[in-house]
């Protein structure tokens, strides 16, 4: 098998074709990997922390050239491939300091002298699976955290989105088996999760439910993050200006392909109407454009079965009854494109509204108070994220209070992610641990108990 990597902009452009690992190669990885560990493990924090922080500065000095293999792979708009760069190298950094931190505590043992310890120890081969839409942020916040803490890394990267995985280990220059690139798709990563021992996946729902029964059978930590049918609920008091901002850059940035886009804008009260006008103006105003060009926000999706995907699923919202608000087409053009696309009436039991669908496309909901707009956010399994936007304090803390989604953000996209907080969301959104921040650190090792007792003692 041959991944083949094209510019969604421009199916044309080949970035790049690479031989699959297949099987056999993938486990030939794993055990390189493998046969790595204890030489990394044994380097100590210093040499890790150093490592990383050189992987960090390689990023850096290599921005340009990642932005623009970004664009190019994966039609990520510029503005946005430059933000996901910047904080790719800031990951690196944040966690080349975790070497230095504790490992574990000390505890006083129940009777008579000694220590108790319990120390923090990486697994030994972390096999991490990741998509295409944020190709390097991702791969970095799973490897990152992973190796850290000891561990050696083999990625099985997106067969959209290669190119940008190989790069970027080729630029964090770890030493031979250390973190190590699977290129391939389903037959890789079935490889990898019987191999590894831990795995950590992002991706679509189906594929993490496998990823999870593989890895729970053999017994090895598994996380497994899966997407999110978000919402945004608008308040009557809310910013309308600022709020409509917002949810354009939810909506349409990246042409919606983040696990934490929104896809249904619930309009509290009074508020519906003018929310309803403001955001199909400010939607039709950010078409579908080149992703090179510096004031795109909506770029082409990844492939022309998402596009053909989504195409269908509006026409189907139409058939049954929906508006189309702003957007609904797919202009004739090369590339992969969907207009930002805003839908309202559409029926309570329409995909649209009960799956994700990863596009530029959302459905306009009202609701008659803030505990019918809370029921309706909190009707699906796919609870990542959500967001609210008002001016009262006290609503907004009972949004926070009562919604489902992992996380919650006033007055703010539901998109935006912080890489030093937990990640993660509820239902079938998410299974195991939370990635980023000390909760990855936490992921990738495992607790050990000590009791060390002086020679001699009676027990």
């Amino acid at each position: 098998m041959t991944v083949m990597s094209h510019n969604p902009a421009d199916p044309r452009d080949l970035v790049l074709s690479v031989p699959a690992l297949g099987a056999a190669g993938t486990a030939a990885a794993v055990g390189e990997a493998r046969a790595a560990w204890p030489g990394w493990l044994a380097m100590g924090a210093a040499a890790r922390s150093a490592a990383l922080t050189r992987a960090a500065e390689a990023i850096e000095a290599h921005a340009d050239e990642l932005v623009a293999l970004t664009v190019r792979e994966v039609g990520k708009p510029l503005a946005e491939a430059r933000g996901e760069v910047a904080r790719t190298a800031a990951i690196w950094r944040y966690y080349a300091q975790a070497p230095y931190a504790p490992s574990g505590s000390v505890h006083e043992p129940a009777a008579g002298q000694g220590l108790l310890l319990t120390r923090r120890r990486p697994y030994g081969v972390a096999g991490l699976i990741t998509p295409w839409n944020f190709p390097l942020a991702i791969p970095t916040w799973k490897a990152a955290p992973a190796l850290a803490a000891g561990n050696t890394v083999v990625l099985k990267p997106a067969p959209e989105a290669p190119a940008c995985a190989l790069r970027l280990a080729e630029l964090a220059g770890l030493p031979e088996g250390v973190l190590t690139v699977a290129p391939g798709g389903a037959e890789e990563g079935e490889a990898l999760v019987q191999a590894a021992d831990v795995v950590s996946f992002t991706g679509s729902t189906g594929v993490g439910r496998a990823v999870v029964e593989a890895a729970t059978t053999r017994g090895v930590p598994v996380q497994a993050e899966m997407g999110g049918l978000n919402s945004a609920l608008v308040l009557p008091d809310a910013d309308l200006e600022r709020t409509t901002a917002h949810l354009v850059s939810a909506i349409a940035g990246y042409a919606g392909q983040k696990c934490t886009a929104t896809s249904r804008v619930i309009a509290v009260g009074q508020v519906y109407e003018p929310l309803r006008d403001a955001l199909a103006k400010a939607l039709a105003a950010e078409p579908a454009a080149d992703p090179t060009e510096a004031g795109t926000v909506c770029g082409p999706v990844i492939s022309a079965a998402a596009r053909d995907r989504l195409a269908a699923a509006i026409d189907s919202a139409r058939a049954a009854g929906a508006t189309v608000l702003a957007g609904g087409a797919t202009p004739a053009r090369d590339g992969w494109f969907v207009e930002p696309t805003l839908l309202a009436d559409v029926p309570a039991d329409h995909p649209l509204r009960t799956e994700e669908f990863f596009g530029p496309v959302a459905v306009l909901l009202s609701a008659a108070d803030q505990d019918e707009a809370t029921a309706l956010a909190n009707d699906t399994r796919h609870t990542l994220a959500a967001s609210v936007h008002t001016r009262d304090l006290d609503a907004a803390l009972a949004c926070a209070d009562r919604l489902d989604a992992g996380m919650i953000r006033v007055n703010a996209p539901s998109s935006g992610v912080d890489f030093h907080l937990p990640f993660g969301g509820t239902g079938a959104a998410s299974h195991g641990p939370r990635e980023q921040g000390q909760a990855a650190l936490d992921f990738f090792t495992a607790s050990r108990t000590v009791t060390l007792l002086p020679a001699g003692q009676p027990r």
